[in-house]
């Protein structure tokens, strides 16, 4: 008799893990891979998407023809401050750009002689002055710079969303990774912060759902609930 289990992705910047566990929640199998990184276009070090995504696919694909397995549900938990900026047809525009990749000082001038004063800003979006580890400045880093590439974006995805994305086809936010210094939320208005809607990127964020949300549906011939996807270093602020 097949085991039944639930199936997790958790994407670290250098790991890559895939786990089972059972109803009990007993790890009873585990997978571990690392890619090389590329580079985007300014030769910056960038996670490898496409090789993420083939791996992805390729071991879930393999563990449902499994005979000793009955995969009931599947969930991702990566890093954050991650865009991956998708166009119409659900393709990604742009390299998974690297958080660490810095952000020229006049784009970050310019960002705050609009929206600040600088300390209030940062005080209410609850994020420190991290250039594009402050995910929300990356949209508007685009917007402002690359508009060519920024007019197509249909939605941005945070990388845990954008996971569920590939499996799932519904593109949602969660809370985790808005909330992470993405310098995007407003914690005393519990929405969006105005300048999202001043620069009208709520156009282009998919609405938002709890972080237990689960889209029931078939996948190649088998029901399965797949997670939204979490936040990895936001993880243990949620209630049991």
């Amino acid at each position: 008799m097949k085991t039944k289990v639930t199936a997790v992705f958790d994407i670290g910047k250098t790991n890559k893990k895939f786990f089972l566990f059972d109803k009990d929640f007993k790890e009873v199998h585990k997978e571990y891979i690392s890619f090389d990184e590329i580079v985007d276009e300014d030769g910056f070090p960038t996670e490898n998407l496409p090789a993420l995504q083939e791996w992805l696919k390729g071991v879930f694909d393999r563990i449902l023809e499994a005979k000793e397995f009955n995969v009931k549900a599947i969930n991702f938990s990566t890093y954050g401050a991650s865009f991956v900026h998708i166009d119409k047809y659900g393709e990604p525009l742009t390299p998974l750009y690297n958080y660490l990749k810095p952000l020229d000082n006049d784009i970050i001038d310019d960002f705050f002689s609009k929206y600040g004063p600088k300390e209030e800003f940062l005080k209410t979006t609850g994020c420190a002055d991290l250039s594009m580890l402050n995910s929300g400045l990356q949209l508007y880093w685009l917007k402002h710079r690359h508009p060519e590439v920024f007019k197509n974006i249909k939605y941005s995805l945070h990388l845990p969303q954008y996971l569920s994305y590939v499996f799932a086809g519904i593109p949602l936010s969660e809370y985790t990774s808005i909330g992470c210094h993405t310098a995007l939320w407003d914690y005393i208005k519990k929405d969006y912060h105005p300048w999202v809607y001043e620069e009208e990127l709520d156009k282009i964020l998919p609405p938002i759902v709890s972080t237990e949300t689960s889209i029931n549906m078939n996948y190649n011939g088998k029901r399965i609930k797949i997670g939204v996807g979490i936040h990895d270093s936001s993880a243990a602020l949620l209630p049991m």
